[in-house]
């Protein structure tokens, strides 16, 4: 459609060199394409435009001091994108790769996600190019407080709600809420999501996205004649999401045979056990390789993307975006691959989603299937607002009914404007319609 051309040549000339955002703009706009066709207003009203720019871009220096007394600088970002159906909600990532483009992209995909979820809870997302690995908890620590310095001002319960991502855990929720409190002179439990338990956390927060995912997959393949009894598997990553995965997944009769960290991937045929995967990534923060060391029957292997060459039923990307591009996608197919389960956000390319579809291979999308640790957190927030904390199974059981919910609203969407089986423009297009609606009534702001 002229339009979506426009919009997307728009995005390009007003994020230059932002490649993840464009792509993450590109595969909603083109999706929702039946959509705009049968509705005009979302087509007269500036939505789109609207849309694709964020309400607030927030850009911020992080000074901090190293244990050898140096100081260092480091740069912070808080993208709020939209908050027409509630406060901006998204996590905080510290990692190298983190620049504007990459929380734009993770922004954008919150909006959507966090629509899906059913709780009213906008799109947001930030972080910094700060590398945790190899830092000491001191000079964590000191790192998040001056991060805070500058956030602080931009966040609230009913404003901005943070959580973790990729290299913001527990410790660093804990910092970063501390500094908060400090700054604030006040208890705002509602203000972070991902907190530990001590001091108003959630219980299955840490397993939400894995367990989520797991959930939504299996609707998925029930819906299709399918289970995830006996069915082969392989999961990119070892960080929450992965582990979470691969328990839930084998709680269901899946067998998982291999995992893998950003050094190299492990092939167990036996099936991996999770209690040595959770004693090497959570207790000892060790690479992957050190499971041979307790299972000497298991292979270890040194790249990390050969992962994709291993021959499975379900493939769950749970680490990083574009963790599986053409060649991947064409090695999973070749392998007679059947299902793809999105645990990372944005981890296939859109041509990798286009050949799978193309393949007739069903596709879980991220912004559905990995939405179990925000709509987690949104559990949190209303038990931080109520002053009560819910059981482990209270939670996971709401948590399943949200995933199942998704799942069918996702399914709806594609029946209604694409095909019964292509969930990646069920969940667009789902998640699209309410944030729309939701604009159109509060006016042009």
């Amino acid at each position: 459609m002229e339009i979506i051309k426009n919009v997307l040549s728009d995005v390009k000339k007003r994020n230059p060199n932002e490649p993840e955002f464009y792509q993450a703009v590109e595969e909603v706009l083109n999706s929702i394409t039946p959509v705009l066709e049968k509705n005009e207003r979302y087509r007269n009203t500036g939505i789109l435009e609207r849309l694709v720019e964020p309400e607030r871009q927030i850009i911020f220096r992080v000074p901090w001091v190293d244990d050898n007394g140096k100081v260092r600088v480091n740069r912070g970002f808080r993208i709020q994108f939209n908050s027409a159906i509630g406060p901006y909600k998204g996590g905080i990532r510290f990692h190298p790769s983190v620049y504007s483009g990459i929380v734009k992209f993770l922004g954008f995909e919150q909006i959507f996600k966090n629509s899906l979820s059913g709780l009213p809870i906008g799109g947001g997302k930030g972080g910094a190019d700060f590398d945790p690995k190899g830092k000491s908890d001191g000079e964590i620590m000191r790192f998040c407080q001056s991060f805070m310095n500058e956030l602080f001002r931009h966040i609230g319960a009913d404003i901005d709600v943070p959580a973790g991502d990729i290299g913001v855990g527990k410790r660093e929720i804990g910092y970063l809420f501390g500094q908060y409190k400090k700054l604030k002179n006040g208890y705002e439990a509602g203000v972070f999501t991902g907190k530990g338990l001590t001091y108003g956390g959630s219980l299955v927060r840490k397993e939400a996205t894995g367990y989520g995912l797991i959930y939504f997959v299996k609707k998925m393949l029930e819906q299709n004649g399918h289970s995830l009894e006996g069915k082969k598997v392989i999961i990119s990553g070892a960080g929450n999401v992965a582990i979470y995965a691969c328990e839930k997944a084998q709680q269901l009769g899946a067998k998982v045979i291999a995992m893998c960290d950003s050094k190299g991937y492990i092939y167990d045929e036996k099936g991996i056990n999770i209690d040595t995967i959770k004693t090497i990534k959570e207790i000892k923060r060790q690479r992957i390789s050190e499971y041979t060391n307790y299972n000497p029957n298991a292979e270890y292997y040194g790249n990390q993307r050969d992962i994709w060459n291993v021959k499975c039923d379900l493939a769950l990307p749970c680490a990083t975006q574009n963790d599986i591009g053409i060649e991947e996608a064409e090695k999973l197919i070749e392998n007679q691959v059947k299902f793809i389960g999105e645990g990372a956000n944005m981890p296939c390319t859109n041509q990798a989603l286009e050949l799978f579809l193309k393949n007739n291979i069903l596709v879980a999308p991220a912004k559905a299937a990995n939405a179990g640790g925000v709509s987690t957190s949104a559990l949190e927030m209303s038990q931080n607002s109520i002053r009560l904390s819910w059981s482990f199974e209270e939670v996971d059981e709401k948590l399943k009914e949200i995933m199942e919910n998704i799942f069918e609203l996702t399914s709806k969407s594609a029946m209604k404007y694409s095909s019964k089986t292509n969930y990646i423009a069920g969940a667009n297009i789902a998640g699209f319609i309410k944030v729309a609606e939701a604009m159109l009534s509060q006016g042009v702001i």
